[in-house]
């Protein structure tokens, strides 16, 4: 299933360079203050990862989940704070987030088995 996770990041960084360019500067500011907001600084990154992961689980944008689940493995971040995460998300989400859930609970499986 890592073939799931290069197809999501070939696509993503496939299409991030047609939009990028572009050179529409809203967007191009826009990418630009996205990648600063998630840089270290009084949180840690992945402090921030966490708190986008369950943003994202709330607004229901699967390519936002795989992107910050994938942030958030990287960050070192836990299966067990992973489904804390996941229980936050719900909470606040409600339960329309489970279904959002159950895909990125098989997103984190096919990252820890690659």
């Amino acid at each position: 299933m890592a073939n799931a996770i290069q197809e999501f990041n070939n696509y993503r960084a496939k299409m991030n360079e047609v939009i990028l360019g572009k050179q529409n500067k809203v967007i191009n500011r826009l990418f630009n203050l996205d990648t600063n907001t998630y840089a270290e600084g009084a949180l840690s990154t992945k402090t921030k990862e966490m708190l986008g992961l369950v943003a994202s689980m709330v607004l229901r944008c699967d390519d936002c989940i795989k992107y910050h689940l994938e942030k958030s493995f990287q960050q070192g971040v836990t299966t067990e704070e992973m489904y804390e995460i996941f229980a936050v998300a719900n909470i606040v989400g409600g339960t329309i987030v489970i279904p959002h859930t159950r895909r990125a609970a098989e997103f984190w499986e096919e990252l820890q088995a690659q």
